[in-house]
């Protein structure tokens, strides 16, 4: 199956609304407090007060989740870049825009499963390990834990439901999109517009969505793309969390103390 937000010829300006509408449907779905607590862990594993988050797109939740820690658990420092191996320039110029020197987005090119050398902190990856064939995956996986770099990955479900069921919940996904919209930032006449007027947004934010349920890994799957990988100096964890809507599913590549000395040094 496919999601039109990742075929090449789908209009970069109604995949950014669409990226505009997953960043207000992280906060009704709460996904700061429970991705915060997983990025605090995987934090505590890191040589730096980091976060480098990987297929960034247009946004996402990471900026609201680094500033939750910076509040709660008095993380002044932690510094935040995001990251696209196709960088949206809109989004760049206005994240770059804002003068804050603790968060930037990186106008070049990072590919996920090869990080260049130095980006040293958290990697994060928000909604989009389930976008990668299952070899590109463990590359990426591969890649954090060669460089002795903690992971953090989390799906906004757990795919624990029948795969019909997804399509069952798409009328409702496709009406859900006229109330979520009102709590998009930043508004534009273009999300307004293919939302209440022509409804191109609702359509392909209630297809992607059961698509990309589908397509998530299951814990099961995550147990088979890391069972060749780990050693005594980096380990993977992996569970579901409790939230609106149902499960998520998450999974952390944890370094040991020994190899983050080693890439520190």
């Amino acid at each position: 199956m496919f999601e039109f937000e990742d075929l090449p010829w789908f209009p970069r300006w109604l995949r950014e609304c669409m990226t505009h509408y997953l960043c207000a449907f992280h906060r009704v779905m709460g996904t700061t407090p429970l991705l915060a607590d997983l990025v605090a862990r995987a934090l505590k594993h890191a040589a730096v007060p980091r976060v480098l988050d990987l297929c960034s797109g247009g946004g996402g939740p990471m900026p609201e989740v680094v500033a939750h820690l910076r509040q709660t658990q008095g993380m002044t420092d932690l510094r935040l870049t995001m990251s696209d191996l196709y960088p949206n320039r809109p989004a760049a110029r206005r994240i770059n825009g804002l003068g804050d020197p603790r968060l930037s987005y990186c106008v070049e090119p990072i590919d996920a499963a090869a990080v260049p050398e130095g980006q040293r902190g958290v990697r994060t990856m928000v909604c989009c390990l389930h976008h990668m064939r299952p070899e590109t995956a463990k590359e990426i996986l591969r890649s954090a834990q060669d460089s002795g770099q903690p992971l953090c990955a989390y799906e906004i479900s757990d795919n624990s439901l029948p795969i019909w069921l997804w399509w069952v919940v798409m009328p409702p996904a496709f009406i859900g999109t006229f109330f979520v919209t009102l709590l998009v930032r930043p508004m534009t006449w273009r999300q307004l517009f293919f939302t209440y007027v022509i409804p191109l947004i609702p359509l392909f934010v209630a297809w992607d969505g059961a698509v990309s349920n589908a397509r998530t890994y299951t814990i099961g799957d995550l147990k088979e793309l890391t069972a060749s990988l780990g050693t005594e100096r980096y380990r993977w964890e992996m569970g579901s969390l409790k939230g609106r809507g149902g499960n998520k599913v998450w999974l952390l590549g944890l370094p040991s103390a020994d190899s983050l000395a080693s890439s520190d040094g």
